[in-house]
């Protein structure tokens, strides 16, 4: 069912090819918005994007890792060319490696910390300039990790601590502009994140479209509110 005040309205959700970035990229969809996913992998985003919809005029697919800032811009070119316009940046991918810090490399320090963060950046820095023509929205897609430390998580809270921290701060500096800044911060969704494969145990989880539903919450939301900050969690702990 299409929701008028989203209707042709465009997003942009990097990492959209799976997990929370795919199923945010339904909902809005199913809203009567137009998308654009983004993933490392051309064939990837292509797949999915086939996936979301057989309307090429309502989906794009992109080739574009966020770790490169030339890769972002190139993107967000991209989708004003073929909408016209960007009104929504669901700031999505990211990378999870988890090990005692005597056991964290070097390698995984940067991937995380340069995905996690240094990615959401290159993704923000792209989209200012659409946004503020179009008093949009930014949602970065943080973690509970992001305020809650755990053992062998060095890098990942780091990253989430640092995108949360981020994500308010650019909150402050782009309402001035009508654009709109939210992080969501979820606990355990049912996804391919650190090598897990979704499967029916997996139930009692929040599911990717739960998430979706939350971004299509925010964005209809009164423009006079803007909940910035948001903590979503599983209602069980386990399987019941």
């Amino acid at each position: 069912m299409q929701n008028s005040s989203l209707s042709n309205k465009v997003a942009y959700i990097t990492g959209g090819s799976k997990g929370i970035g795919l199923g945010t990229a339904k909902v809005l969809l199913e809203l009567g918005m137009r998308v654009a996913i983004s993933s490392r992998s051309l064939v990837s985003a292509q797949k999915a994007a086939e996936q979301l919809s057989a309307d090429s005029t309502r989906i794009l697919a992109i080739q574009s890792d966020v770790v490169n800032e030339t890769d972002e811009f190139a993107a967000v070119e991209s989708v004003v060319n073929k909408f016209g316009q960007l009104d929504v940046l669901v700031a999505n991918a990211g990378v999870g490696h988890f090990a005692a810090i005597d056991e964290l490399s070097s390698a995984q320090w940067k991937e995380t910390i340069d995905i996690n963060l240094t990615g959401v950046f290159n993704s923000v820095k792209a989209s200012i300039d659409a946004l503020k023509k179009s008093e949009g929205y930014i949602i970065t897609i943080a973690s509970l990790a992001g305020t809650n430390f755990f053992e062998t998580a060095s890098a990942y809270n780091a990253s989430k601590f640092g995108l949360v921290g981020f994500t308010q701060a650019i909150m402050l500096d782009l309402r001035k502009y009508g654009i709109k800044v939210a992080t969501i911060m979820p606990g355990s969704v049912s996804t391919n994140f650190n090598n897990h494969v979704p499967n029916d145990a997996d139930a009692w989880k929040i599911q990717p479209e739960d998430i979706g539903e939350l971004v299509a919450d925010l964005l209809r939301m009164n423009p006079r509110t803007l909940p910035s900050k948001i903590e979503v969690r599983p209602a069980r702990t386990s399987a019941k």
